[in-house]
């Protein structure tokens, strides 16, 4: 099953729902790591095998020049907050942890919701 890194300006009943539902995501706060750059977030996320999931539309930039620099990243879920329930944003990411390998997702941005 895939494996979430999450990012801080997620709404923390997002993480503590698909938790319920037993899928594996690991914050950026629990890691340490929510007051680094959003580069090195991405960086931490490939190292740790996790696919990011962030409703920081900077991150769309940051992929966009990592595949035009051919840098390797474990792929991202994005959301617009305005333009989806915590609900909705629970049940796209329950399916795409159960549905798509980490393979399918890399060097990938897939936004939801699906």
């Amino acid at each position: 099953m895939l494996r979430f890194y999450m990012d801080h300006h997620v709404h923390g009943a997002i993480t503590d729902l698909l938790r319920r539902r037993h899928v594996d995501c690991l914050t950026l706060h629990d890691d340490l790591y929510h007051r680094r750059t959003d580069e090195l977030v991405l960086q931490r996320a490939t190292q740790l095998g996790r696919v990011l999931f962030t409703q920081d539309r900077d991150f769309l930039r940051l992929t966009d020049e990592w595949k035009s620099a051919q840098r390797e990243f474990s792929g991202v879920v994005y959301s617009e907050q305005l333009r989806i329930s915590i609900g909705q944003a629970v049940n796209d990411l329950e399916l795409i942890a159960h549905a798509v390998s980490e393979e399918e997702l890399r060097n990938t941005v897939m936004r939801i919701p699906i």
